[in-house]
């Protein structure tokens, strides 16, 4: 998958999103002063964005992004909404959004390092899409190391949890509680346009 270098904050003043999105509450950048005074975008130039925005969001290619298109196109309901939900089911996401990695790229190396179980098996595969009901748990052999142990506690960080998800307290285990749905998704993106640009 090719690799974007940009600055995250830079990458993020361009596609107009804010660095929390991405686990980064304290990313500013002063770069391009004047970039609130460019011209009015075309129509393409829109629905390319918010697609570059959902993928950058994710840490998703372009070749995985249109293969779940492709297989939100296909599902019942709103295509649009259906390739959100599907984005928050994968794995990397799910471990961000427990609070277990600070950012989703950070995410995406833990579970790749096969530090996550669910429902009691090893997972190493960032983009595993989790079911309602799964357990997703840090590994027993990976729970002393410094990346878990200062996650519980009293000196734990507080996690603000999405509502399809729940967390054990003072424990490193979570769970798929439902399916995520479109409120779910709590960063400003037209889906929309992502649908036009592919229906073209």
């Amino acid at each position: 998958m090719a690799k974007n270098m940009q600055p995250i904050a830079k990458r993020c003043k361009t596609l107009g999103i804010s660095p929390a999105v991405m686990g980064y509450s304290k990313k500013t950048t002063t770069r391009d002063p004047k970039g609130g005074m460019r011209r009015k975008q075309s129509e393409y130039a829109m629905q390319l964005n918010e697609k570059q925005k959902v993928k950058f969001i994710y840490g998703v290619g372009e070749k995985q992004f249109h293969t779940y298109y492709v297989k939100a196109a296909a599902a019942a309901g709103m295509t649009g909404e259906n390739l959100l939900t599907t984005l928050e089911r994968r794995l990397d996401n799910v471990v961000f959004r427990l609070g277990f990695a600070k950012t989703r790229r950070a995410a995406r190396q833990l579970v790749s390092h096969a530090h996550f179980t669910v429902n009691g098996k090893k997972v190493n595969i960032p983009s595993y899409l989790v079911k309602a009901g799964d357990v997703i748990e840090v590994r027993e052999s990976s729970r002393s190391s410094a990346a878990f142990s200062s996650l519980v506690g009293e000196d734990a960080p507080v996690v603000l949890l999405p509502a399809w998800l729940t967390r054990e307290k003072n424990a490193l285990k979570g769970t798929v509680a439902n399916l995520p749905v479109r409120a779910d998704i709590d960063f400003p993106v037209e889906e929309h346009l992502i649908v036009e640009l592919y229906s073209k």
